[in-house]
């Protein structure tokens, strides 16, 4: 797997750059883009690619492995665990999504803005990145 598009950080984030990639790569395997046996990338090449220390990377992939996400191999490349054959159903997904739009719906209230308001944000943001 190409190390410059695997992952994105936002170093803007208060989120930690370990949590970035940690939730990402669950999303990645949660959508089915990353399924069982696909390899990702060598820390080292993570780490250069993102322009991050290796420790965070391997901080990272440690806690995806403790948590079964992947699969470490003996003087191979980490790969996607084998329960994650297929993508999660859309209704485990959408879960996966509540976390960030409580936290976004919290902000929104905070800063009084409307449902509509809101929505808008929300329905312009989808179209931007939409491929």
């Amino acid at each position: 797997m190409d190390s410059d598009h695997f992952v994105h950080i936002n170093t803007g984030s208060s989120e930690p750059i370990y949590r970035q990639l940690v939730e990402q790569v669950k999303r990645r395997v949660a959508a089915g883009q990353l399924r069982a046996g696909d390899e990702i990338p060598s820390v080292r090449d993570l780490a250069q690619s993102l322009a991050v220390h290796p420790m965070t990377i391997s901080k990272a992939y440690s806690l995806l492995e403790s948590e079964g996400v992947l699969e470490r191999r003996r003087g191979l490349s980490m790969v996607v665990a084998a329960q994650h054959q297929r993508a999660q159903s859309a209704a485990d997904r959408v879960e996966l999504l509540r976390p960030t739009l409580h936290q976004a719906a919290a902000e929104a209230r905070q800063l009084q803005l409307t449902k509509i308001q809101a929505l808008n944000l929300f329905k312009t943001i989808l179209d931007e990145s939409a491929p």
